[in-house]
């Protein structure tokens, strides 16, 4: 391994005097078509202190690979329209086809259920670890119940169980010995060796246990040049229809101030961190060696919160890894020096960026200060204009139903995509969803006299409100709202750039 700066976990020493585990790694996310970063920088800590690792991920037991998004047909755009409906007598309908695909993408795999029982019958391991997000509680319910049977402690993680009230929903769930909401690259092993061997779990930062005891919070992670390279040797490459490797180069982002945004809130967004370029760089050199890949994907919130880490990676790839690509997620946000400059875009591409994703959000000024985005109309458009010249495939985020929107915002919007389709290749376009911790969530709790949203409805199990927006019911908004909706639907029947065509359906 290249990682010479990384430092030896915080217990390797105490668990070889101990002896070494077993433990079940569980990844849950049957929506990826690479492997999950998380479980393999915890399988590389586990490891590296002496443990033995077994890790069962959805394409083991026959789960296909997913695509994120495609090339859309008429289909596609008709279920758009009727998911973002706001036409009264088809909300009945709405609401229906909502819930229906809630209870597809929440319904447990048995698959993975019954493999988990199979691997347990096997040979028992001594710690079972499940991460999770939080559409998966009723398959992490079955594995649970199925650990707990066979007296096999679990230990269940994910990134938004950071939150106090989505935490306690999911200590409730028997079996479950501890739920922990913090970045536990090298937390893992001393937490797992206690949990084995019947310790207290109360003690350590970021834990809730089923009696409500919690440990302190549990600070932001550093430093990251000494998390361990993750260790995805156990996914079964041979079944993706690309290799792509997932990797961060930071935790966290440099704005931090979207109002909507639930990411800088989780457990590993909280304040912004940098790994060192070269770090970064000999980790993809590594990887590549290791499964025979040259295609990257990075997950960081925000690639250019530091602009160096863009360019560095640009300017030294192609010496570490002769031919490859990679694609990551930008803000396009009004600093100076942003790093997204025409010159800083065409040097990426030459450095194999191929691919770029922003959230745009809306097309309205008035609305983007609203969220406190730190981006504007202008620059928004010039970035998708100097992204598109350089030969990147464009795509970006949006979103309906902003507390507060109006037809006045949603008619930019939609003249906004229009006047700019013929340089994106891809829009995603949702419904607003108000989550948990962030600042506009507060808001609208706290909001008194005559609110903007009304029906509130909390559910803390997914860290959310649901809710009405009855100015998205006004005529006005539904007709730009279609506008907008048939511009995205023009956008997203087409192929992508034939540079980008192997990392289509992943962001």
């Amino acid at each position: 391994m290249l990682d010479d700066t990384a430092e030896p976990g915080p217990s390797a020493a105490g668990a070889s005097a101990a002896g070494p585990l077993r433990v079940l790694m569980i990844d849950l996310n049957a929506f990826s078509s690479f492997p999950t970063l998380a479980i393999g920088l915890l399988t590389a800590s586990l490891r590296r202190a002496g443990h033995a690792v077994e890790v069962i991920s959805p394409l083991d037991h026959g789960r296909p690979t997913a695509e994120r998004e495609r090339r859309e047909t008429l289909v596609d755009h008709l279920k758009r329209r009727v998911h973002l409906s706001m036409l009264r007598p088809a909300m009945p309908v709405r609401d229906l086809m909502r819930g229906l695909r809630r209870t597809v993408r929440e319904r447990p795999d048995r698959r993975a259920v019954e493999r988990v029982r199979a691997s347990i019958a096997g040979a028992a391991p001594d710690a079972v670890l499940l991460s999770a997000y939080l559409m998966h509680r009723e398959v992490v319910r079955e594995i649970a119940a199925v650990c707990r049977a066979e007296g096999i402690p679990v230990l269940l993680g994910g990134p938004m169980f950071n939150i106090g009230e989505t935490a306690r929903e999911w200590r409730s769930i028997p079996g479950i010995h501890a739920v922990v909401g913090a970045e536990a690259d090298h937390a893992v092993v001393p937490i797992v060796e206690a949990m084995a061997r019947g310790g207290d779990l109360a003690r350590f930062p970021g834990t809730v246990l089923p009696d409500g005891r919690a440990g302190p919070p549990a600070p932001p992670l550093r430093p990251l040049d000494a998390v361990p390279f993750a260790d995805f040797s156990d996914f079964p490459w041979e079944r993706y229809p690309v290799r792509i490797v997932p990797m961060m180069t930071g935790r966290g982002c440099q704005w931090a101030r979207c109002a909507f945004c639930s990411d800088v809130v989780s457990a590993n967004g909280r304040t912004f961190r940098s790994r060192s370029v070269g770090n970064v760089l000999a980790e993809m050199e590594e990887q590549s060696r290791r499964h025979a890949t040259r295609n990257f994907l990075f997950l960081d919130l925000k690639l250019n919160s530091r602009p160096d880490m863009l360019r560095g990676i640009a300017e030294g790839l192609p010496s570490r890894v002769p031919g490859a690509e990679w694609i990551g997620t930008v803000h396009v946000d009004e600093r100076a020096d942003n790093g997204l400059s025409r010159r800083d875009l065409r040097a990426a591409v030459r450095g194999g960026m191929r691919r770029v994703s922003f959230g745009l959000e809306t097309g309205s000024q008035r609305l983007l200060d609203r969220m406190r985005k730190g981006s504007s109309v202008e620059g928004n458009a010039r970035f998708i204009r100097h992204a598109s010249e350089a030969g990147l495939s464009i795509r970006c985020t949006m979103f309906a139903g902003y507390p507060g929107e109006t037809a006045e915002d949603m008619t930019a919007t939609a003249d906004f995509l229009e006047a700019h389709e013929a340089h994106l290749d891809r829009v995603r376009f949702n419904a607003f969803s108000l989550l948990d911790e962030t600042p506009v969530f507060r808001e609208v709790a706290a909001a008194s006299g005559a609110p903007i949203l009304t029906e509130l409805r909390p559910d803390p199990r997914r860290a959310r409100i649901d809710y009405r927006h009855p100015a998205m019911e006004d005529r006005q908004y539904r007709r730009e709202k279609r506008r907008a909706l048939a511009a995205v639907f023009r956008i997203n029947r087409r192929p992508v750039r034939n540079a980008a065509r192997q990392f289509d359906g992943l962001m």
